[in-house]
């Protein structure tokens, strides 16, 4: 864990989500609603909680970061191009044709991905096994997982969420990015998750609920489930907004998967480094 403010880390946070929506600017394609919404969160991970390398991106003791909703990817990019993993100048070629920052991310081209993902449901699963294979290696590093809510209407992620409490995989930290939007309408909707907590309760996990905008409360989040080694997996319940930080992108179902025009562009820009 590096030392770093909470202030520092709210001014990552801003950068991430102007670095974010600039390449889906350029790219004109791209998902800026979830992108912006785990951004906080994001920024705690990268820039204090794991340890990584950008020089070594493979290092076998490194912290795992799995984007099981793998379409948000441009968050990630940023973190990624921020820290070196590659050139910053790439964050320029978000879904070019041979760019290594594709619309979901991939292990083969990109330094720093530690799984393919983006078919829905499927990148907790390959959490679950980075979990299990450091458990079998005497490894003490950590796995985080990022999952959209509308993401767990697939019962692959249930099914993964028993295989982690089956195995004691303490050393796994799941994070339900709660915006309550998903791409056909909100999450009630379209399949009623109910109460993420109580769920995850059920299944055996220690369980923490949080604004996942609040960065003080993030950090604290997480120094607990560092001094928390009982055997049980992690579940951190992400209250979020859809669009955090953008007045015409919060809570709307559009920005899902969409591009800002020029005009919208410049005050998305003007809006995230004043703050709404």
């Amino acid at each position: 864990m590096k030392t770093i403010s909470a202030a520092e880390l709210k001014e990552k946070a801003k950068q991430l989500r102007k670095t974010a929506v600039t390449m889906i600017y350029e790219a004109q394609s791209g998902h800026p609603g979830g992108s912006l919404s785990i951004a906080d969160i994001v920024a705690d991970l990268y820039f204090r909680e794991m340890n990584v390398d950008p020089k070594n991106p493979r290092w076998e003791d490194r912290d795992r970061f799995v984007l099981s909703k793998g379409h948000v990817c441009p968050i990630q990019y940023s973190a990624l191009g921020i820290l070196g993993f590659f050139p910053e100048e790439d964050l320029h070629t978000l879904r070019k044709e041979g760019s290594k920052l594709q619309g979901h991310p991939s292990m083969n081209k990109c330094p720093g991905i530690d799984i393919s993902t983006g078919s829905l449901g499927q990148g907790l699963s390959c959490a679950v096994g980075m979990a299990l294979a450091g458990k079998r290696d005497g490894k003490d590093y950590m796995v985080y997982a990022v999952v959209g809510d509308g993401e767990a209407d697939e019962g692959q992620i249930w099914e993964a969420v028993m295989a982690a409490y089956r195995y004691h995989l303490d050393n796994l930290v799941i994070i339900i990015d709660n915006n309550g939007l998903q791409i056909d309408g909100t999450t009630d909707e379209i399949m009623p998750q109910l109460d993420f907590t109580k769920k995850f309760d059920a299944f055996g996990y220690d369980t923490y609920e949080i604004d996942g905008h609040n960065m003080e409360e993030i950090m604290a989040t997480f120094d607990k489930i560092h001094a928390a080694k009982d055997g049980k997996p992690k579940f951190i319940n992400a209250h979020t907004v859809k669009g955090k930080g953008v007045s015409y992108m919060e809570n709307q179902l559009a920005w899902h998967g969409m591009a800002p025009n020029d005009e919208q562009y410049a005050l998305a820009m003007k809006e995230l480094e004043e703050g709404i």
